[in-house]
């Protein structure tokens, strides 16, 4: 299918949206003027303290994104992307609760079922989709999702022989009590090189949360698969991993296992985070670089209007982020846990708000738009899965 760019938005309608935004994680879109994919970082764009000198390793300094096309359109409300075995898709609609399977070639979808007790309200509902490791075996699909009384992650066996509409089967709650609000849900989870399960979740706008270790909120998660403590967290008996967080909706691990996290600022900076078990990344008594002892700086950060980032994937040596409010997709190189270069954008204003990234293998990446969330500009044909190669 082909790739559908979309037309500059006026400037009138664009500073509207900027004064309707109620905060970064969920301001309105509004293309960048002028800008083409891949010009130049802005100047509030910035790598926290020195780049590394490239090594051998290090990716080219600038990159490329390239979209070879259009593989779906027409989702509602797409959030959560988890890829199949057989490169299939599964993807998950905020507000309509339900879970499509797009294939992976062909681009055809396929409701596979509903998911009982979502509560769709604000930032909640159906958020983030995981695969079981061991997939092949047990066919297990797990979800994050917003309840009447909290966010949960919940199990579900995908029978695919069973009618469409009708192959999930009931939830198995593996963990409940995660705060629940009309912001700030977190909502990405997957399985980690280690085969346990990470969860990013948000304070709810109660700031106090985050520096609440007692508090599932503003936190970063680590479970077994049955939603126990890991050996290795930093309390035994608890599955909190790390804490301090804002609003936490990115995960994914470079080629040497190391954890980056994405999180939402809220008038300042948004922030591109290194994850080490016990640490506290400071909210809300810091937001980005502050240079305070006893809290964790972000390895790269953003003007709360230039980013608002969601899902982030590792491909090609870099840290790739997709943004919401700043529509556009950041590239952080990395030369081992720092990066290798200033970050740079790419799609910007092409596709409107950008949501969900995962990488495919290689150099190809799913990215997913978000225009039918609520606080986009839809148009025909929105909501996307883009096919992108990138370097």
């Amino acid at each position: 299918m082909s790739t559908v760019q979309r037309p500059a938005v006026t400037a009138v309608l664009a500073a509207a949206l900027l004064l309707a935004a109620g905060c970064s994680s969920g301001s309105g879109g509004h293309p960048a003027a002028g800008r083409s994919a891949g010009s130049p970082p802005a100047a509030s764009a910035e790598p926290s303290g020195s780049p590394s000198s490239p090594g051998p390793s290090a990716p080219p300094a600038k990159g490329a994104v390239a979209v070879v096309s259009t593989l779906t359109e027409g989702l509602k409300s797409p959030w959560g992307l988890a890829a199949l075995p057989d490169g299939d898709l599964l993807v998950s609609s905020r507000d309509e609760g339900t879970i499509t399977r797009v294939d992976g070639e062909s681009g055809a979808k396929t409701v596979i079922g509903s998911v009982p007790g979502v509560a769709p309200a604000g930032e909640g509902g159906l958020l983030g989709l995981a695969v079981s490791p061991a997939y092949a075996s047990d066919h297990l699909v797990y979800a994050y999702f917003t309840t009447e009384s909290d966010n949960r992650i919940a199990r579900m066996l995908y029978d695919e022989r069973r009618p469409a509409g009708q192959q999930l089967g009931a939830p198995d709650t593996v963990l409940r009590g995660i705060p629940k609000g009309t912001v700030h849900n977190g909502g990405r989870i997957a399985f980690g090189p280690d085969k346990m399960l990470y969860a990013g979740t948000g304070e709810t706008g109660d700031t106090g949360l985050a520096q609440d270790e007692d508090s599932l909120g503003g936190k970063i998660l680590r479970m077994t698969p049955d939603g126990q403590p890991v050996h290795g967290n930093p309390s035994a008996d608890s599955v909190v991993y790390s804490y301090g967080h804002r609003n936490v909706q990115g995960l994914a691990w470079d080629a040497d296992k190391r954890l980056w996290a994405a999180e939402f600022g809220q008038n300042t900076w948004d922030e591109l985070n290194l994850i080490e078990p016990g640490k506290n990344y400071g909210w809300p008594n810091t937001e980005g670089k502050g240079g305070r002892t006893g809290f964790v700086d972000p390895v790269a950060q953003w003007r709360t209007s230039d980013a608002s980032p969601s899902g982030i994937a590792v491909a090609e040596g870099s840290v790739w982020v997709a943004g919401l409010r700043g529509e556009r997709l950041w590239r952080v190189p990395l030369a081992g846990a720092a990066p290798s270069a200033a970050p740079r954008p790419f799609l910007e204003g092409r596709y409107g708000r950008l949501r969900t990234v995962l990488a495919a293998g290689g150099d190809k990446v799913w990215l997913v738009t978000s225009e039918t969330d609520g606080r986009g500009t839809p148009e025909a044909g929105d909501d996307r899965i883009l096919r992108l190669e990138v370097k």
